[in-house]
């Protein structure tokens, strides 16, 4: 049962709500076919929220790093949307939902052939980090790793043990690139942009550190505490739309009616919400939220994380509608 705002403080409901949920983890499984993601603890929860107004949340495994696969698409969506126009993106990535799953590639030969559906499927993300504009990977990934230091405060480092099992289990990954390729969708060398795709997806990072990069796209991209521009408003915007509509793989509408906050997952267990109304108590001006629970739903997303971002909605009055 969900305790009333009026006896429990937020920080003792963030905690009942993440020690509630603990117990479901034992119905998920972890991503075993990136074999470093096996080695996680499966009954890990961990969960941060950053207000806009610099309030700071946290409970549970916040601090267990984690790497941020698919989330990762979320940050290189955001560098090349400050490099090129939401057209030219467009030519190359529609930004259209899809009940597939993320590494689905029947229909990209059989609906609009060779335009991957949307940026959050790894078909859209490896032509993302093609068009991403850098002499090499390293300068390309820099911006990515720089976007996450403006954010955060802190410069990422990268799992090498995640980096060399995405790449030794590369072969659905490989044949999406190279079906790109063949199609004249990628803007870079085949091989640079799968070291770039791998590389970004290994990138670690905490609850906290997620939590900061919500807020700062719920602030529509200006750091809650710097007052600096991170990235402009309108890329923001784009970015939380196809959160809400894309971000949770093929259970993206499900969780759309359910939550009804932005959200983006990665088979790490790693989910990044962004709630920027005006409507709730607690977070009137809005904020991010970070979670980590790396056993997974069917779907690959966190079974723990999604129900928490339930509670978490439904107490503190998140809901989009």
């Amino acid at each position: 049962m969900i305790s009333s705002r009026e006896t429990l403080s937020p920080e003792a409901q963030l905690a009942e709500w993440v020690e509630m949920n603990k117990k479901i983890t034992s119905q998920g499984k972890l991503a075993t076919y990136i074999p470093a993601l096996a080695r996680a603890n499966p009954h890990d929860l961990g969960a941060a929220v950053v207000g806009i107004n610099g309030l700071e949340l946290t409970s549970g495994q916040w601090h267990v790093p984690f790497t941020l696969q698919s989330i990762s698409k979320i940050l290189s969506l955001l560098v090349l949307l400050m490099e090129q126009s939401f057209k030219y993106i467009l030519s190359k990535v529609d930004m259209e939902p899809t009940g597939d799953p993320f590494n689905s590639i029947a229909r990209l030969e059989t609906v609009k052939p060779g335009r991957p559906f949307n940026p959050f499927i790894n078909a859209g993300a490896i032509t993302v980090c093609s068009l991403i504009k850098g002499k090499n990977v390293d300068e390309r990934l820099n911006k990515i790793l720089d976007l996450i230091y403006r954010c955060t405060g802190r410069w990422p480092d990268l799992n090498h043990e995640v980096l060399l099992s995405e790449w030794e289990t590369a072969d659905r990954n490989r044949s999406l690139a190279y079906f790109l390729k063949d199609m004249g969708f990628l803007g870079n060398d085949l091989e640079q942009t799968l070291e770039l795709y791998f590389k970004q997806c290994s990138i670690e990072i905490n609850s906290l550190e997620l939590a900061w990069i919500g807020a700062v796209l719920a602030n529509s991209g200006r750091h809650p505490v710097k007052n600096t521009q991170i990235v402009p408003g309108e890329a923001a915007r784009i970015v939380k739309s196809l959160m809400f509509t894309c971000g949770m793989y093929d259970a993206s509408g499900k969780f759309a009616v359910s939550a009804g906050i932005p959200s983006k997952s990665g088979v790490s267990g790693g989910i990044l919400s962004v709630y920027s109304s005006n409507k709730a108590s607690l977070f009137k001006e809005g904020c991010g939220i970070g979670i980590y629970g790396p056993a997974l739903d069917e779907y690959g997303n966190s079974i723990a994380g999604i129900q928490l971002l339930k509670m978490i909605s439904k107490a503190w009055e998140m809901h989009a509608f």
